[in-house]
Parts: structure tokens; C-alpha cells; sequence
């Protein structure tokens, strides 16, 4: 995306934003007020987890429906910012992957920062037909590549996707593993294994 083009879009979503500021009133900031009031920073765990970043607040204050012109052009510059392995390969180890989706583990104030955090995917997820509980906050992914094909399209969407999930929605309520570097190149591999590799127990 060229400068004039950015500018563009940021304008644009800075008009979007002072129109939702109006209808919002300040109930926002009483209630960020109150957060940062009770959270503070423990370790790894810092205090400015509370704080939106500019996609953020454009879902947040458009109540996740911003402008689809707006939303696309935000969409297309998060995906041109995907980092795709550089061996090309990206179907990983489905074992290490299952290992992954299962440990909701990582990133609280009692972990020593450096260590290798879960994807949590369960919590959101219905993964494997032996699960006996998992959430619903998104769709079931029980069969995913059985479904959808293992092809190299699939796999570069399903990799982009779990690096930043804004890429295809800019409003998903999914972490942007790879984006915040939560997951590792290797750890979203191996989940992208787990997904799409026919010998994966979410595909039998």
C-alpha cells in the first residue's frame, strides 16, 4: 500500500471513529478509567494489555461492523503483513500441533517470559471427536482438512489465518498468534499439521 493510499484509509477510519465517539458518550473512558485502575503490571503481564490498538478501537467502537470498504482495505494491508516460513513448507508436526491446541498454557505473570505458550484452541473450538469439552466462540474445525482439502492454497490460508486472524476478518475475536509473536513459526506449522494432515485425529 502506497503513503497516499494509507493516509487515505487512515482518514477514513479516523472519520469512522470520531462518529462512533459521539454515539459512545464517555462510558468508555469511565470504563477504561476503572480498569487501569485495578490492573497492574506482574511480570510478563503488563498493564498495557487493557489498551486498544488502532484496529482494535475501530471494531470497538463500531460495535464490529466498521465500513466494509474500510474493514477490506485494513483486512489486505494485515495480510500483506503475514510472515510465511521461508522454506516454503507449512504443514508441521500434527502430534506437536495437538500439544498446541490443548495447553492453554503462556503469557500469564507467573511465566517466566521465553517460554513456549499454547494456542488455548480448545477454549474456543471443537477440535478432535474425543474432546469432551471445548467452546463454541468459533466454528467446530472437527474434520477441517477432510472438508476443505489439503492443497497449498489451504494450507497458506489456514498459516495466515493463525498467524493474524484480522487478515480475513477484522473484527475476529481470534489472537493474532504469529502477529503479537505468541506462537512461534515452528508452533503454527505444527497446528496448521494438525488441521490438515490426513493421519491428524481431527481429520479421521
Amino acid at each position: 500500500m502506497n503513503n497516499i493510499s494509507r493516509i487515505s484509509l487512515l482518514a477514513a477510519a479516523l472519520l469512522t471513529l470520531v462518529a462512533a465517539a459521539h454515539a459512545d458518550g464517555d462510558y468508555r473512558a469511565q470504563a477504561l478509567s476503572m480498569m487501569k485502575q485495578d490492573f497492574v503490571t506482574k511480570g510478563q503481564a503488563s498493564a498495557d494489555r487493557i489498551s486498544e490498538d488502532g484496529l482494535q478501537a475501530i471494531c470497538n467502537r463500531t460495535g464490529n461492523k466498521p465500513p466494509p470498504e474500510i474493514a477490506h482495505r485494513l483486512e489486505a494491508d494485515q495480510l500483506a503483513g503475514v510472515k510465511l516460513p521461508a522454506d516454503g513448507k507449512l504443514l508441521g508436526d500434527w502430534k506437536s500441533g495437538e500439544q498446541i491446541a490443548q495447553s492453554g498454557r503462556g503469557f500469564t505473570w507467573t511465566d517466566a517470559p521465553g517460554l513456549p505458550v499454547g494456542g488455548n484452541c480448545y477454549n474456543c473450538h471443537q477440535i478432535a471427536p474425543k474432546e469432551t469439552s471445548f467452546g463454541t466462540v468459533g466454528p467446530s474445525l472437527f474434520q477441517f482438512g477432510k472438508l476443505r482439502g489439503n492443497t497449498a492454497e489451504m494450507q497458506k490460508y489456514v498459516y495466515s489465518k493463525i498467524y493474524n486472524a484480522k487478515s480475513f476478518n477484522l473484527c475476529s475475536a481470534m489472537p493474532r498468534f504469529g502477529h503479537i509473536g505468541a506462537l512461534t513459526e515452528k508452533q503454527i506449522k505444527d497446528l496448521v499439521g494438525l488441521l490438515m494432515d490426513p493421519e491428524s485425529p481431527v481429520n479421521k
